[in-house]
């Protein structure tokens, strides 16, 4: 099966990631999203993670740091997974083929202007307001190729990106 569509998977927490690479699975809110809802399997996800997310962002950029493809449709959790003070209702399983070392990655500010997913140039971070940015194929092939040349395997990499990220609050339920 070939790639039907591709998209930005934006992360704004470190214990979301951990719990997205852990478990090779995304999980999604309750609000519905028309992105969310077309999301299926043989998609093609890139993980973004925010400025935010590992809680520094006078260090920390934007960045692609991996790449994965969904294996299931979204579907609903029974039961829901609260995580980071919010509950996930529905989600998807996901076999995640790349991942960058720890606190590195493409910074997505670098691509910005080449980049038919940020059209406004200038305020294009509103646009990671949202779980999912839909990409273009050209949008898609720039970031695969960019992603390529800093990420190794996830199985390389995983480790410590799981060591580094400590749990501050709300556990995750199974």
């Amino acid at each position: 099966m070939g790639i039907r569509d591709s998209y930005l998977m934006v992360i704004g927490e470190r214990e979301a990631l951990a719990w997205v690479l852990r478990e090779s699975r995304t999980a999604f809110p309750a609000t519905r999203r028309p992105e969310v809802d077309q999301l299926k399997a043989g998609d093609e996800l890139f993980l973004l993670t925010t400025r935010g997310c590992f809680h520094n962002p006078g260090r920390d950029r934007t960045r692609v740091i991996g790449h994965a493809n969904v294996t299931s449709d979204v579907l609903p959790l029974d039961p829901p997974i609260d995580l980071v003070g919010r509950t996930f209702t529905r989600g998807c399983s996901l076999e995640i083929t790349s991942l960058a070392p720890y606190l590195t990655g493409v910074e997505l500010a670098d691509f910005v202007e080449r980049l038919d997913a940020f059209p406004d140039k200038d305020h294009w971070s509103i646009r990671l307001r949202r779980p999912l940015v839909s990409l273009s194929s050209s949008d898609a092939r720039l970031l695969r190729n960019a992603l390529h040349q800093v990420a190794g395997s996830r199985d390389s990499t995983v480790g410590r990106y799981l060591d580094n990220i400590k749990a501050v609050g709300t556990s995750v339920l199974p």
